[in-house]
């Protein structure tokens, strides 16, 4: 199917609307390689955060076990693995009661080289099972030892 010249001419952008065409296609090839760079930085940065945030704690502990002490009061071991076994650190640990909520508390000090510890955590309820809540190497100086 052919067209006639005046429908070609009615298909044709208006000229004002759009702009005149660029010559040469440098600025355009310059943008592009100007926000290439950029995107891959970007990209970087956002890659190194995640890392830094998502990737392996230098310091964590497990649960190994707990077991109810008192009718307010329950006792947690730890397995604690880190990076730098010669630095201490401290771990937070908490009780739950039969409702999920937190119902007790305390921050243990994991001595250096030391790779489990135990403490007895107290219950404002009943408890029922303990976790950890997480560690860090910022040991407060209350806790501190040395």
């Amino acid at each position: 199917m052919s067209t006639t010249p005046a429908e070609q001419s009615a298909r044709a952008l208006p000229e004002g609307r759009y702009g005149k065409p660029r010559g040469g296609g440098t600025p355009r090839r310059l943008r592009a390689v100007v926000l290439a760079v950029a995107a891959v930085a970007l990209g970087g940065v956002l890659a190194f955060v995640a890392y830094q945030n998502l990737g392996a704690a230098p310091i964590e502990a497990q649960r190994r076990s707990f077991a109810e002490v008192g009718p307010d009061s329950m006792e947690i071991t730890l397995d604690v693995t880190r990076d730098d076994p010669a630095r201490p650190g401290v771990c937070i640990v908490r009780v739950r009661d039969l409702s999920g909520a937190e119902s007790g508390r305390r921050e243990v000090l994991v001595p250096a080289s030391v790779p489990a510890v135990s403490a007895v955590i107290r219950s404002s309820g009943k408890p029922v099972t303990a976790d950890v809540f997480g560690c860090s190497y910022d040991v407060p100086d209350y806790l501190s030892s040395e």
